[in-house]
């Protein structure tokens, strides 16, 4: 028979006066729905195009580097009801212990200070841990923000965050033409079997070393990627020369994400392309293999994320197949 966990209330900086605010720490079992009620209100508000599930949640909570849920974690609750979240946790980009923040507020319960009583409080935390950090890697707080969410971008800047990066969501109409793009010689495509799990994934952070403010990817990463819901890695177009993967897009299809938003979209994720076999057409290939599968399965467009100032030239790649901008999501930094 389980039992509910006792409320933990916390302290955060600056409370607003709210009669039946307050803020707790977060008990998984109990607020997973309210959780996901949470971001989806966001979500729709915001037109960010996101749809979460509780397996969803858990599953991300259970995979973060450096993140402990019983303290990286709090909620404002106002009369029973989540209204707020933010969570924390390190991740090591370019020599940099950057603690990632996401923050979430209800809309109808914005510009009354809750934001801002959990972004002091996630500020206050990251500090504790900076303290206690092992390593010797200077500390930022990290943050992303798609463009058109004004109440989010304005707390940040006032908040003394800087912008550091853009960062483009592009998509493509899958009745346009797909280009026939070979594979290069000597390269083929296979399907993915569990046992390649680790050399593909190993390729793929080898490839992305090239690219601003990679992660160093901790056994969290791993596991996190190869146990996530509904993952279907038969969807996957990698490339191998030989032994040695070459490539790859790890292609993914939400089907409930897509009811909710009444879309019928493919994701090409992490598309990758070791040095050796750069400026070969391979990329090109891969993607255009992953579009017209998602064409024969009945989807309408292909979607993708990309650092506008990617130093492969990936921008340019993706235009050049037909993607175009869709939105802008602004990544920014605070030294702490």
């Amino acid at each position: 028979m389980s039992t509910a966990r006792p409320v933990i209330e916390v302290r955060v900086p600056d409370p607003p006066s709210i009669a039946g605010l307050r803020f707790r720490r977060v008990d998984i079992d109990a607020d997973v729905d309210g959780l996901v009620a949470l971001i989806n209100a966001c979500s729709t508000a915001d037109d960010t195009e996101m749809a979460f599930s509780a397996d969803e949640i858990r599953h991300d909570f259970a995979h973060k580097s450096n993140f402990d849920i019983d303290r990286d974690v709090v909620v404002a609750e106002l009369d029973g009801g989540i209204v707020g979240e933010v969570e924390v946790n390190v991740v090591v980009r370019d020599g940099i212990a950057v603690h990632s923040v996401v923050g979430w507020v209800h809309p109808d319960a914005r510009r009354r200070g809750i934001g801002r009583s959990l972004a002091r409080w996630v500020e206050g935390r990251s500090r504790e841990v900076a303290a206690t950090w092992p390593g010797a890697e200077p500390h930022e707080l990290g943050a992303w923000v798609d463009s058109n969410v004004a109440d989010g971008l304005a707390l940040l800047e006032s908040e003394g965050y800087r912008r550091t990066r853009y960062g483009f969501m592009m998509t493509r109409p899958l009745s346009e033409p797909i280009p026939d793009a070979p594979l290069p010689a000597a390269l083929e495509i296979r399907p993915v079997v569990e046992a390649d799990h680790r050399r593909i994934w190993e390729a793929d952070t080898e490839a992305f070393r090239d690219h601003f403010a990679a992660p160093e990817r901790t056994e969290e990463h791993f596991q996190g990627w190869f146990t996530m819901p509904n993952l279907d890695t038969s969807l996957w177009r990698v490339a191998w020369d030989g032994d040695e993967v070459a490539g790859s897009v790890w292609a993914l299809v939400w089907p409930e994400e897509n009811v909710k938003l009444g879309l019928n979209r493919g994701w090409l994720e992490h598309i990758s392309v070791r040095r050796p076999w750069r400026k070969r057409g391979l990329a090109t290939a891969l993607i255009a293999e992953t579009l017209r599968m998602f064409r024969e399965m009945g989807l309408a467009e292909g979607a993708l994320g990309v650092d506008a100032e990617n130093p492969t030239g990936a921008l340019r790649l993706y235009e050049s197949l037909g993607f175009r901008r869709h939105k802008t999501g602004i990544s920014f930094r605070k030294s702490i």
